[in-house]
């Protein structure tokens, strides 16, 4: 049975939420901002229900979630491997270290124009930005999760001697997979911005160009805002299912059984 305060938080949530749209509404009704920078929220909410039947949106969203399911996926594989060969290696991360904190802080939105001499204005050239943003948060968390082996079961394993297969899958992986797992949840909504980013900046169709289309649509405040609001609600969808799936890889964790138990 849930505690009270547990039971509580989706209806503070929902009395939070419902405040901040009552301001909105009362923001331009009240002239403390113009409406045609501050829309209200009920302009909003219908051209949403606008958007949400018509066949060309569902398009322009699904490129943008394909760009951001592939960006993801090229990100993950790659973090992956280069994370635990780099992670099990002394010699390759005291050699890696350097260019990593070099090239980790680096703005993707940097690399834009790189991107496009490259590949040009393509899904391609997106997919390098998309990469590059998700990598980092992957690659940076399984490097941890690997060098958070026990020293005394690392030795152990060698004693009883345990192949190195055995001791990747039986003492690594374990180690690694919570810090995986978290690196795997920050990436995922890091690409989701870098993929919407990426269409504003480069022009590819999807959700990005939307929002620009209705930035520079005179009179379409409503449709901008309606645009931005469904990309908020996808950065809430990917972070709360790849949150469900973290605490269903981890439920033996303690972190989780903690949070559980609270």
């Amino acid at each position: 049975m849930f505690s009270e305060p547990r039971a509580r938080r989706p209806v503070l949530g929902a009395i939070g939420l419902l405040g901040f749209l009552t301001i909105w509404q009362l923001m331009p009704m009240l002239d403390v901002v113009d409406r045609e920078y501050l829309p209200y929220v009920t302009d909003v909410g219908a051209r949403l229900a606008q958007e949400v039947v018509d066949l060309a949106f569902w398009r322009r969203l699904g490129l943008t979630m394909q760009a951001w399911a592939i960006g993801l996926t090229m990100a993950t594989v790659a973090a992956l491997v280069l994370g635990t060969v780099i992670g099990l290696v002394p010699f390759l991360r005291r050699a890696t270290h350097t260019t990593v904190e070099f090239l980790r802080p680096v703005p993707s939105v940097a690399i834009v124009p790189i991107a496009v001499i490259i590949q040009g204005i393509s899904i391609e050239a997106a997919l390098i930005i998309t990469v590059y943003a998700s990598f980092w948060q992957m690659f940076v968390q399984v490097l941890y999760g690997v060098a958070d082996v026990d020293v005394v079961a690392r030795d152990t394993a060698r004693a009883f001697g345990l192949t190195p297969t055995e001791r990747l899958t039986m003492l690594v992986l374990p180690t690694a997979l919570p810090y995986v797992m978290t690196g795997l949840r920050l990436a995922a909504s890091v690409a989701l911005i870098l993929a919407i980013t990426a269409e504003m900046v480069i022009g590819n169709p999807g959700l990005g160009t939307l929002i620009m289309l209705s930035r520079s649509t005179p009179g379409d405040a409503a449709g901008l805002y309606a645009f931005v609001v469904v990309a908020g609600l996808l950065g809430i969808t990917v972070n709360a299912v790849f949150r469900l799936i973290e605490r269903r890889a981890l439920h033996w964790h303690q972190s989780v059984r903690g949070e559980e138990a609270r």
